[in-house]
């Protein structure tokens, strides 16, 4: 019988980029093939089974409840910003007009 069970309901998913060792590798697909599943089902399994055996954790995780996430999406951004692009707006003139052009 199986450890991880198979997909019941969807989840939320974020993109995340890892590198594992070869043996790893292997089996995280022979596992996925076993049970018919993705490898990222797997691997969100895996994760799931093994933190929540770690009570330790479990009691960290109560008083630190807040995400420990990193927020890559407001960096990329950030970093766009800083490369030297500019940003472009017209606004209104008060008197209706005409329009004014501002660059930054």
């Amino acid at each position: 019988m199986p450890l991880i069970k198979p997909r019941t309901r969807g989840k939320q998913i974020v993109r995340h980029i890892a590198r594992l060792d070869r043996e790893n590798t292997e089996a995280l697909y022979a596992y996925a093939a076993f049970l018919g599943e993705s490898t990222d089902y797997v691997l969100n399994q895996v994760i799931d089974t093994v933190l929540a055996k770690d009570k330790e954790f479990v009691k960290w995780r109560v008083d630190h409840a807040h995400s420990h996430a990193p927020h890559t999406v407001g960096r990329a951004r950030q970093s766009r910003a800083a490369s030297g692009r500019h940003t472009v707006s017209m606004t209104p003139s008060s008197s209706g007009s005409h329009a004014s052009l501002s660059v930054s």
